[in-house]
């Protein structure tokens, strides 16, 4: 039972680095990741948006960036 816990703090400390680099990433790196990913999906009309993580913005949120201060907002059509 101790080896179980210690692995599952284990892998929850590995993971803790890349959840918080994915909020760091550059907010334009992450809008072109997201933008490419929804053409794969087949959208061919959307807006992508960038703003502060507490502004309203009309949308869904679709990202987190630069340390969790922004925000992208997606709108389809």
């Amino acid at each position: 039972m101790k080896n179980i816990f210690a692995w599952g703090v284990a892998m929850t400390l590995l993971a803790l680095p890349l959840i918080a680099s994915a909020e760091l990433k550059d907010c334009n790196e992450l809008k072109d990741e997201i933008e490419a990913k929804i053409k794969n999906n087949g959208v061919k009309s959307f807006k992508l948006t960038i703003v502060e993580k507490d502004a309203s913005a009309p949308g869904e949120q679709v990202g987190s960036c630069e340390g969790g201060t922004k925000k992208i907002m997606y709108e389809r059509g």
